[in-house]
């Protein structure tokens, strides 16, 4: 996603699972995204793709300025409901997998859960 939006690209089409549909879900909440489906690969081929609407501004800036993935493969990043991150001070978003699926860092420090830091967005 990082990439099409440095090309300015209007749609960005990905391998779709469940967490990604989460996060793409997220992101549309939020206001990050303007839309997004999940729809059969082309040609037949095996497998669901998620095509994400990307969202500019006026003068064709993106609604995403920055996206770090936080939890990686190789290093793990846990936290409970007290020690969510917040982003920019809570002008951006924190996601996070918790035992109550996948919300938002507010969303999850309201609900008293903690969990995986997937990614932050601002």
């Amino acid at each position: 996603m990082r990439n099409a939006i440095h090309a300015a690209h209007e749609t960005v089409d990905i391998p779709a699972s469940n967490l990604k549909t989460e996060l793409a879900r997220i992101l549309a909440e939020q206001g990050y995204i303007d839309s997004f489906t999940v729809i059969s690969m082309p040609d037949g081929a095996h497998g669901l793709l998620l095509q994400i609407r990307l969202k500019y501004t006026e003068d064709r800036r993106s609604a995403i300025s920055g996206l770090r993935r936080v939890s990686r493969p190789g290093r793990r990043t846990y936290v409970d409901a007290k020690h969510i991150p917040k982003v920019l001070g809570g002008m951006g978003t924190s996601i996070v997998s918790t035992s109550h699926g996948v919300m938002t860092g507010h969303d999850a420090r309201s609900a008293g859960v903690g969990g995986e830091v997937l990614a932050q967005v601002w």
